[in-house]
């Protein structure tokens, strides 16, 4: 009743009330004075007085003493005269309570049984009251008629004589008349009538009423439950978690410090640290010991201390970490502070984006310190006990990311942990905190405090000792001030009697655990004792009770050893007896601890000696791999719901397949709630049990326990699973799909943890490998098809692989605490990136574990420059707030600040560069018309060269050979100056360059050169001796790179990058023609061996090019939706990014050398068509849009390439007529059948050299509309032998200019629908010459699609609005417009085949679902990459993307939308808006009948005017 209260499970208590009182326990203990008040009143009857003198010893070491009752021995028996003990207590205690000699209470403890305790504990209790209690009351009619039957006295309470005890009734009667008048609304009460054969089962009326008992109880039960989890689902989001953690931690510390001793000069060395650093930036302070000696109480020592040191504004954290569920992890840990410190200090608690992604977190936290720091008048102090009790990811992390290396100022952070443990938490956190000052070692008492330790730790528990006692603890522990071999001292010695003389003590806390164990196996059994604490120590995060005996009922070696010299009472179910385990935890006493885990009270060991002590004698070899094999059994659910488990009893010695009656293990407990506790320990347990198939086979390769663990506990946990299985399981599989969820995290971030992204990203990933791989990845498949078959939400479901699979280039997308990324340098020899930002914040990632290490915060602007250099553990990063600052990329400290003095003029242009020089230990900056030289080790100025403002530099190169800085102005003004001394050594102007602009330079230190390109397109070697002109290329130079090994050299103009190759004069051209992209390339790397070249352009795109293959595109990778403007290189690994993006990608360009399955298109022009239900796809061929590829998706390769001798502008193909049309730059559109090699058709353009900007086919293939700039063709197709014949123009019109055409529909009866560049929008009818305009798009109109039976069409836009047309009455009918914080607008829309739907793929890299009926958003689908077509089939829709794949996908929606879920609910500041004419037409009506009529009176007037000029 007691743990029920305290662990709040379900508020509320079942009780069965019948007709016996029961039985009441003699009271352990009576305390002296209540003993001398017995004892009198049995002076008269001195066989009472002997028989209690008998029984009760007096314990003079209990403060006050005590009389303790003895256990009878064998042998002891009541003789057949003597009254029964409780009867003579109970007879004293009526007589002293009458002299008031003891209190009701006191005389209460010798009359109230077991089931009144509970009682009174439970349903009387002030605290619980009737919160849902039932008792279930059973009257017998006409009892008391027959009460002294003996069928009747079988019913009630008898004396040992057999008499009825009519004092028990008396208090029954009692009882039941408080139940009835304080609770009348919990009872049910049930009626029997008398019978004599009553309690014989096969009595109807008592089985109908055990029936009827039991029915009820289960509905009551689970009603309760029910009743729970509802309370607890519709409960506001509110902080009562986090108000009952720091109670528990708060409770925990004070309960810590009560019996605290000693320590006061460290206390007070401590307080002086913590003074002394207050107002400057400081480092964490970090206790550590060995195990055991006290860091703990410490640490609750000195967060009561801190108000009294630093002020009472002081505001403190204290946290004891895994004594709580939300202290175990190292993200709810960070999670609960933070939302304590906001509290405190009257901040803005953090948002919901920062508690999803733990970078995110860490990045907050960081944050907050600061501002509280700047707060100025009050300080914070946050103490962290025991890191080595936090979560496992810890102890083999190589870093702790959360870990500040300096505090700022007013700030604390305190920490504990162990020492002396091999590649313990500790040694991570030296990596970060390297100052030895911040060490603080806890020693152990010196044996006067270690008596003061003891003598407090009695008192508090009401003890004391015998002088020989205490001679006898004394002797066994000479000199010990181990606080943890105290304490084991402590409980044993608590148990002393006065009388009892004790063994010697174990000296060490070592043998103290292990004569623990050795005790406790005398008293209980080594077998169980060993399977007990092994159960216990071996589990993940321990067990709940439940859960302990539920093992215990699935040991075999425990139960037949329990039940080695008896049969169990059932022949149907087989139980380990709960009393077993009672007496045993008793005997742990404090040695067993609770922590709340998960909704659990679990149990641990309160002592690590004592866990390390159970693991060595218990958990060694193969009994450690027994203890996990029946924990993983119990977890897995393999024996529970009735299914029987064959065991051997000694006594039976015959096979018995019996049920354990062990808790079912679903991984949902309902809808929304999960069984963490399976999902968190099986993993393990399989793991340890070496049973690596069913791992496998139902871990991690389960799409339903896969999702369960992510929905419920996050990716970020699901990965954890896999990197803890990884390297004991030797699988392929196993690594693509924990591959494939480290890609689907864009996805999560943006659509949140919901089963249909995580079902999608899989399915669309691994459905390449399911053939290949069926036995996992295969099956993980079919699971996912399986659910997408009865998911009642419109949902879009996968039907083959489209998404960028595990094995390609991409790594990851890592998304934290940027803002546009302005800056990036990898650590190789560390796997570190560090990454600087437009806001001035630092992030170094560790890109062995995709996350944030350190926040480096200093910089108040943009960062512009990023060097890593000495083997890569240090940094230099230069801002636009005119600072360098040096940074220790191991700890994350700031190791200098160096002021660089900057312009503050606006109007002078910006440049900045960065120069280490390593072996003279010096960094020159360089910044507008001012360079720098600083010293590295001192951060002291070298010198300062100081330019023209009215010609600033533009490149610098630091020639090391020739110890010169080579200097070129705005104005090509060459200055030589001495690297050492600063000293000008001479100044030309450029000879090569007249009239031009430097714009970018690169040095090439070999050749003592700087490489500049100019602002018409020159590239000139500049040189000491001079300058030459290596190039003039068609556009202004954008950006130069060199090679790792200086002998390419790249430079990016327009469209266009040329490679040029080292030779002995310079550089020569490398290739013949230059590689191009479809927009403005902004950057640009080498490879690793100079046989690629990474490129990034402004549309978002990266192109891997083959440099050993003359220039051959080997891979189109899709970047974060933004202009590329950073691509850095480490090792094999690129990292992407963008000014515009907070997000980076991170490739391993090598693997685009390596066959791909499956080989994806490349295609960046966006131009693709598709034929043969996906078949084929087509697209103009890369490096000659003069030709059309025709690309094979079953076998992955070109299969043909279409010459059409000038520039592809768009394609369209007729499905039924198998025809190609392609559109040209020169305005003629060639028709091409796709089934034969017929000649090809030609339809010449209405004016000579006029580009075609779009096209479009009638849904019945018998028209065709070619759109120009201002004109329209109209062609007839019909059909032909042996190809279709095209007719016309029909009819052809003009629209007026300066506004071009962006789009346009066609119909099968001379109906053009088209859009304009500025958003405007008409419909024309050929056959009368009229033009209807249609309420207009407020930007381009990008797509304009007919449904189906042509009653209908779509209208996108760049503004993200959609718009439904009815074409017989020329008006919208509804308007959806679709903003999110990602959405830059419509890319293509398209009906579904019954133009129930219409499809729409957004800008933003995903493709949405809505309603033609009512305009409701059925679903949205994150897919990675643009869609620039969308084609209707039969059940959905194919699409190609960007990416090179081909979408294919059925879209899935239940005939009642009844139960349809919001597809925007996880997304982050996404709205979608419906408008609907008829509903805004009713409003409109019902406003006022004058406004009706007046509408009505007027004339509909045409907001635009006619568009046509001329009618042919």
């Amino acid at each position: 009743m007691q743990a029920s209260s305290d662990r709040q499970v379900v508020a509320g208590h079942q009780a069965l009330v019948g007709d016996q009182y029961g039985p009441c326990p003699i009271p352990p203990l009576i305390e002296e004075k209540e003993w001398e008040a017995l004892r009198a009143q049995l002076t008269t009857r001195p066989r009472d007085l002997e028989l209690v003198a008998r029984c009760f010893r007096k314990d003079e070491n209990a403060v006050p003493p005590a009389y303790v009752l003895q256990a009878t021995g064998a042998g002891e028996a009541r003789g057949p005269e003597e009254p029964p003990l409780i009867s003579v207590l109970r007879a004293g205690a009526q007589e002293a309570l009458k002299l008031g000699l003891i209190t009701q209470e006191q005389w209460h403890r010798y009359y109230r049984s077991v089931m009144a305790w509970e009682m009174e504990r439970g349903l009387l209790s002030p605290k619980d009251g009737d919160q849902g209690a039932t008792v279930f009351l059973r009257e017998i009619q006409d009892l008391n008629k027959h009460i002294l039957d003996d069928c009747g006295l079988r019913l009630v309470d008898r004396l040992p004589d057999g008499c009825l005890d009519t004092d028990a009734q008396s208090l029954l009667s009692s009882l039941k008349g408080r139940i009835t008048e304080e609770h009348p609304s919990a009872l049910k009460t049930h009626h029997l009538p008398w019978s004599r054969d009553l309690v014989n089962p096969k009595n109807k009326a008592h089985a109908r009423y055990l029936k009827e008992l039991g029915e009820q109880f289960v509905a009551r039960a689970n009603h309760q439950v029910l009743e729970r989890l509802r309370e607890l689902e519709a409960a506001p989001q509110d902080l009562d978690w986090l108000y009952q953690d720091i109670r528990h931690h708060l409770s925990q510390g004070a309960e810590a410090t009560h019996t605290f001793c000693g320590r006061r000069e460290l206390l007070a060395q401590l307080g002086q640290q913590l003074r002394q650093s207050h107002n400057a930036p400081h480092s964490p302070l970090v206790l550590c010991g060995p195990p055991g000696i006290g860091k703990t109480a410490l640490m609750c020592k000195l967060a009561e201390q801190v108000p009294g040191l630093l002020g009472h504004k002081t505001v403190t954290v204290l946290r004891l970490l895994g004594t709580s569920q939300v202290s175990s992890d190292a993200c709810g840990l960070l999670r609960s502070v933070c939302f304590q410190v906001c509290l405190a200090f009257g901040l803005p608690l953090p948002p919901a984006q920062v508690l999803e992604a733990q970078s995110r977190v860490v990045q907050f936290f960081h944050h907050l310190l600061h501002t509280v720091s700047h707060r100025n008048f009050e300080a914070l102090v946050i103490l962290l006990d025991s890191l080595d009790d936090l979560d496992t990811a810890v102890h083999h992390a190589r870093r702790i990311p959360w870990l500040p290396p300096l505090c700022p100022p007013r700030v604390h952070l305190i920490l504990s942990a162990c020492s002396g443990q091999q590649h313990g938490v500790l040694d991570s956190v030296r990596r970060t905190v390297q100052d030895p000052g911040a060490y603080w070692e806890v020693k152990p008492l010196s044996a006067n405090q270690g008596r003061e330790m003891i003598e407090l730790l009695l008192a508090a528990a009401r003890r004391t000792l015998s002088q020989a006692q205490r001679d006898l603890l004394w002797a066994s522990l000479p000199e010990c001030g181990h606080p943890g071999r105290l304490r084991l001292a402590f409980e044993e010695a608590r148990k002393w009697a006065s009388y009892s003389v004790p063994a010697p003590l174990a000296s060490t806390a070592q043998e103290a655990t292990h004569q623990l164990c050795s005790r406790l196996e005398q008293t209980h059994g080594q077998l169980l004792v060993a399977h007990v604490l092994g159960y216990i120590v071996a589990s993940r995060h321990g067990l709940s009770e439940a859960e302990l005996k539920d093992v215990l009922s699935l040991d075999d070696e425990v139960l037949q050893a329990v039940y080695r010299d008896w049969t169990p009472p059932s022949k149907e179910l087989l139980r380990f007896p709960p009393l077993l385990w009672v007496r045993l935890r008793r005997d742990l006493a404090t040695c067993l601890t609770r922590r709340p885990v998960d909704g659990s009270m679990l149990l641990a060991l309160t002592y690590r000696q004592l866990a390390e002590a159970v693991r060595e004698r218990y958990l060694s070899g193969p009994e450690g791999v027994k203890r996990h094999g029946v924990l993983a059994d119990f977890f897995s659910g393999a024996w529970s719901q009735g299914t029987k488990k064959l065991i051997t009893l000694p006594l039976l010695g015959k096979p018995l397949n019996l049920d354990r009656k062990v808790a079912p293990q679903p991984l949902w407990f309902s809808d929304s709630v999960a069984n963490l506790r399976k999902l968190k320990e099986l993993p393990f347990h399989l793991l340890h049990a070496g049973r690596v198939e069913e791992l496998k086979q139902d871990v991690l390769g389960s799409m339903s326990w896969i999702s369960c663990r992510a929905v419920s506990g996050g990716l970020e946990a699901l990965l954890d699973d896999f990197d803890l299985c990884a390297p004991h399981v030797d699988s392929p599989e196993v690594g693509l799909v924990r591959e494939a969820l480290q890609l689907a995290c864009p996805a999560v971030e943006l659509r949140g943890l919901e089963k249909s992204v995580l079902y999608t990203e899989l399915l669309a990933r691994l459905h390449f490998f399911a053939t290949s791989h069926p036995a996992l990845v295969g099956q993980l498949c079919q699971q996912a098809q399986s659910w997408f078959r009865v998911c009642p939400h419109p949902v879009l479901v996968p039907l083959t692989g489209f998404l960028p699979p595990p094995g390609g280039p991409l790594r990851a997308t890592l998304t934290g605490c940027h803002k546009g990324i302005t800056a990036m340098a990898w650590s190789l020899e560390e796997l570190l990136l560090v990454v600087g930002t437009q806001d001035g914040t630092m992030a170094v990632w560790d890109m062995k574990e995709y996350h944030v290490i350190h926040i480096l915060t200093g910089h108040t602007a943009e960062v512009r420059c990023v060097q890593v250099f000495d083997k890569g553990t240090l940094a230099i990063s230069a801002s636009k707030d005119h600072t360098l600052r040096l940074w220790d990329l191991l700890s994350g400290q700031e190791k200098a600040v160096i002021w660089d003095g900057g312009s503050e003029d606006p109007i002078e242009p910006q440049f900045y560069n960065l120069h280490v020089d390593e072996s003279n230990k010096v960094v020159y900056s360089t910044s507008g018309s001012k360079v720098n030289a600083w010293n590295l080790e001192t951060a002291e100025p070298v010198f300062q060269v100081l330019g023209d403002t009215s010609d600033p530099w533009v490149c610098v190169a630091v020639l090391a050979s020739q110890a010169r800085l080579l200097m070129v102005s705005m104005h090509g003004v060459v200055s030589l100056w001495s690297s050492a001394t600063g000293r000008l050594q001479g100044k030309q102007h450029l000879s090569s360059i007249k009239e031009e602009t430097p714009t970018c330079g690169v040095t090439v230190q070999k050749q003592g050169r700087l490489v500049t390109g100019f602002s018409s397109g020159s590239i000139s070697l500049v040189s000491s001796e001079g300058d030459s002109l290596l190039e003039k290329l068609p556009e202004a130079v954008g950006f130069l790179v060199t090679s790792e090994d200086e002998s390419l050299l790249a430079a990016g103009f327009g469209r266009s990058v040329r490679i040029f190759l080292a030779d002995s004069r310079g550089f020569h051209r490398f290739m013949a023609s230059d590689l191009q992209h479809e927009d403005t390339v902004e950057t640009a790397v080498f490879g690793p061996r100079n046989n690629l070249i990474v490129t990034g352009s402004r549309d978002a795109l990266i192109q891997v090019w083959s440099l050993s293959e003359q220039g051959t595109l080997l891979d189109i990778l899709e970047g974060v939706g933004a202009p590329v403007s950073l691509l850095v290189r480490g090792g094999a690994w690129v990292a992407s990014a963008s000014q515009q993006s907070s997000s980076f990608k991170v490739w391993d360009v090598t693997s685009s050398q390596k066959p791909r399955v499956p080989v994806p298109f490349l295609d960046r022009t966006g131009l693709t068509a598709v034929s043969h239900n996906g078949s084929y796809v087509y697209f103009p061929k890369i490096g000659d849009k003069n030709k059309v590829t025709v690309w094979d998706m079953a076998e992955g390769e070109e299969q043909d390439a279409l010459d059409t001798s000038n520039e592809v502008r768009c394609l369209e193909v007729a499905q039924q007529s198998q025809l190609l049309f392609t559109g040209l730059v020169s305005g003629i559109v060639l028709v091409f059948p796709l089934n034969s090699r017929q000649d090809v058709m030609c339809i010449p353009p209405p004016e000579a050299r006029k580009a075609i900007n779009c096209m479009s086919l009638s849904k019945s293939e018998e028209r065709l509309a070619i759109a120009y700039d201002n004109i329209v063709l109209v062609l007839d197709i019909s059909p032909g032998d042996p190809c279709p014949v095209i007719d016309g123009p029909t009819y052809t019109f003009y629209t007026q200019l300066p506004e071009t055409i962006s789009s346009v529909a066609v119909l099968a009866d001379y109906r053009v629908v088209y859009g304009m560049t500025n958003g405007d929008l008409f419909l024309y009818e050929c056959a009368n010459s009229k033009v209807f305009p249609l309420e207009a798009h407020q930007s381009r109109v990008t797509c304009v699609e007919v449904s189906h039976r042509e009653q209908l069409a779509v209208s996108g836009s760049e503004d993200a609005l959609l718009c439904l047309w009815d074409l017989q009455a020329c008006k919208w009918k509804l308007e959806m417009s679709y903003t999110s914080s990602y959405c830059r607008g419509v890319q293509c829309a398209c009906f579904s085949k019954d133009d129930k739907y219409v499809y729409a793929g957004l800008k933003d890299r995903s493709v949405i679902v809505w309603s033609v009926l009512d305009g409701a958003l059925l679903a949205v689908q994150f897919v990675h990459a643009v869609v620039n077509r969308i084609i209707p089939t039969s059940n959905g829709f194919i699409a190609p993307t960007r990416h090179g794949y081909l979408i294919r996908e059925r879209f899935q929606c239940p005939a009642s939308r009844v139960s349809q879920q919001d597809p925007l609910k996880n997304f982050k500041k996404a709205v979608w808006l419906v408008k609907s004419r008829q509903r805004e037409e009713l409003a409109t009506a019902a406003g006022g009948t004058q406004d009706s009529e007046s509408a009505e009176g007027d004339g509909s007037k045409p907001n635009k005017r006619s568009q046509v000029c001329l009618i042919l």
